[in-house]
């Protein structure tokens, strides 16, 4: 199996295609083969691009540590960042999705030079998770929180979670509040810039109304933030590979 290396721990990507690169990053619980292969979004664009769906950090097959520390914005650019490396490019296309979208703003905001494009989907640049906050709640949610949640209405998405793994995951959600900068690093990156929501995604409105403002492309698919991908992820790569296809 592919991987990369940063700070000693092993990242896993898939590689399909062949042409320009084209990175995909997943959202938090989830895989590079659930999100992106088994959607249809990689046979979407793998025709004209080499894609590369890459399993973050504490999931999937990559390592999975229990450090926070390896879990900030930053670091986990940087993992992104490898992967390109590996492939032995300058540049990508890079789509990050929810979790995703957050690790990507890392790059802009660390490591401009390497993107070719940019796109974040499921994601609050401006306030991050709290734009879905669920009603009743004035602080943000806990881990357990989501995990409870998921095994109630997801249950497949947490089936994989185990006690070896929870402190893994568990040190991740809980970097993903790092906002600052975020809309500075993606507004003044010079490259290409999509934003993408499920139309019943919390974060839609907010993010189609900050395309408006700052000029910037914006893709509306069926769904909310989980079947957006899962569901209607055919409909999500037509859109995606218009997109790449334009520049």
């Amino acid at each position: 199996m592919p991987h990369a290396t940063n700070r000693g721990q092993r990242i896993h990507y898939t590689v399909e295609g062949s042409g320009p690169l084209v990175v995909l990053q997943h959202g938090f619980l989830s895989s590079g083969n659930e999100s992106w292969m088994q959607s249809g979004i990689v046979n979407a664009l793998s025709d004209r691009f080499q894609v590369a769906y890459v399993d973050s950090l504490g999931h999937g097959f990559s390592d999975k540590p229990a450090d926070p520390a390896l879990y900030s914005q930053e670091q986990r650019a940087a993992d992104l960042v490898a992967v390109i490396d590996d492939l032995d490019t300058d540049r990508a296309h890079l789509i990050g999705y929810s979790m995703g979208g957050w690790m990507s703003v890392g790059v802009a905001k660390y490591h401009p030079e390497r993107l070719a494009s940019l796109t974040l989907g499921g994601w609050d640049l401006v306030k991050g998770g709290e734009t879905a906050r669920p009603a009743g709640f004035e602080t943000d949610v806990t881990f357990e929180q989501v995990i409870g949640a998921l095994r109630s209405m997801a249950p497949a998405l947490v089936e994989w979670v185990s006690p070896e793994v929870e402190p893994g995951l568990r040190a991740c959600w809980a970097r993903l509040t790092e906002l600052d900068g975020a809309e500075k690093a993606v507004l003044s990156v010079e490259v290409p810039k999509l934003l993408w929501n499920g139309r019943d995604d919390p974060y839609h409105d907010p993010m189609k109304a900050f395309s408006v403002e700052h000029g910037l492309r914006f893709l509306s698919t069926p769904g909310d933030h989980i079947s957006a991908v899962q569901v209607h992820g055919a409909e999500a790569g037509r859109g995606l590979r218009d997109f790449l296809l334009s520049q």
